[in-house]
């Protein structure tokens, strides 16, 4: 991107998120808190087989589906049931990583518009900003369930250009997932990865405009050269 964003879209689930609780939430049930791991990793590949299938189901019906698929056969503290309920109202009391208060606040400072982008429920969202006080900071609370697909089909992105009232070309997209990433890149967004973990990124997508450690990085970021 040769310049900067109108509107900076923001992924939630991991990108906003802390997620690392649900292992607790796992534990909690009886199970290994690793399966917290594997059970969003498959969740996201059941979503998006549904989304190339043409298809476009709520986050939280196939996560509770996938849980149950996974808790099967397993020996459990609780019944299964309320082991499923248990879990998914996990996502409901997530807390934000602590970069991205002061992050969020730069960036409007700097007078850019603020949406989110999610798979999951608007919800979520809500829960994760009213306590953090950031609520205000963010125009449009955007979920792929008033969409025609999930992300990363370019649908869900030209939902949210819709919903904006500007061209892809007037957006960037914020996330942690590199196939988020690259699903905004084929739409015709900008893209910033925020890499938290030192990780890799793939080489089979597309590279980000920006990749900073931490949202607080970003504001700075735009206001100089893209580094990848």
């Amino acid at each position: 991107m040769n310049k900067q964003p109108d509107v900076v879209v923001f992924d939630v689930n991991e990108t906003l998120s802390d997620m690392s609780p649900m292992g607790n939430r796992f534990a909690e049930t009886g199970v290994p808190a690793s399966l917290a791991k594997l059970w969003f990793a498959t969740l996201l590949r059941d979503g998006f087989a549904l989304t190339a299938a043409g298809d476009n189901s709520r986050f939280a019906d196939v996560g509770a589906e996938v849980l149950r698929g996974l808790l099967g056969g397993l020996k459990l503290d609780m019944e299964p049931d309320q082991a499923v309920e248990h879990i998914m109202a996990g996502m409901g009391g997530l807390g934000l990583h602590p970069d991205v208060v002061p992050g969020v606040r730069s960036l409007r400072s700097a007078g850019y518009r603020l949406v989110t982008l999610t798979n999951g429920s608007t919800t979520v969202a809500e829960n994760l900003f009213g306590p953090a006080g950031i609520r205000d900071e963010f125009d449009l609370l955007l979920s792929v369930e008033d969409a025609p697909a999930w992300k990363p089909a370019k649908a869900s992105y030209g939902y949210a250009s819709e919903a904006c009232g500007v061209a892809p070309e007037q957006m960037m997209l914020v996330a942690v997932h590199p196939w988020d990433i690259h699903g905004a890149a084929r739409a015709g967004l900008g893209t910033a990865w925020i890499n938290r973990n030192g990780s890799a990124y793939p080489a089979y997508f597309n590279a980000p405009d920006y990749t900073v450690e931490s949202l607080e990085e970003l504001a700075a970021a735009l206001s100089g050269p893209s580094r990848h």
